[in-house]
């Protein structure tokens, strides 16, 4: 069982580059569950200097947002390791440590909905 989703960057980009709705979607697949964003992924959001980048900081601000030491790709690891969360991304180098450590991935199909491997290997 899923006790989070924890999304990085790439993920809270993709309701404004794919017009998907992230909630409906998350719900769809889990129901209720809390989506964690770890602080990181909000420093690396402000320093991108687009509108999606900043459309997805104020998407960010209605979810929890965990402090956390580590950067990029660590921290989004670490907290789903923490949490027993999976988590939403579509990139492949991410994706690739999370199956190493069997974390389970969210990701984006056809640039249309999301789809969720439990156990991280596609």
């Amino acid at each position: 069982m899923i006790s989070a989703v924890v999304l990085d960057a790439n993920a809270l980009l993709m309701p404004f580059q794919f017009k998907i709705h992230l909630d409906r979607e998350l719900k769809r697949l889990f129901g209720e569950v809390p989506v964690l964003i770890p602080s990181s992924v909000i420093d690396e959001l402000s320093n991108i200097h687009d509108k999606h980048a900043k459309a997805a900081m104020a998407l960010a601000k209605k979810y929890a947002v965990v402090e956390t030491s580590m950067r990029g790709d660590d921290a989004v690891l670490s907290v789903a390791r923490d949490r027993s969360a999976a988590v939403l991304t579509n990139d492949r180098e991410l994706i690739s440590r999370l199956r190493a450590e069997n974390i389970p991935v969210v990701r984006l199909r056809s640039g249309r909905y999301l789809i969720f491997n439990p156990h991280g290997i596609e």
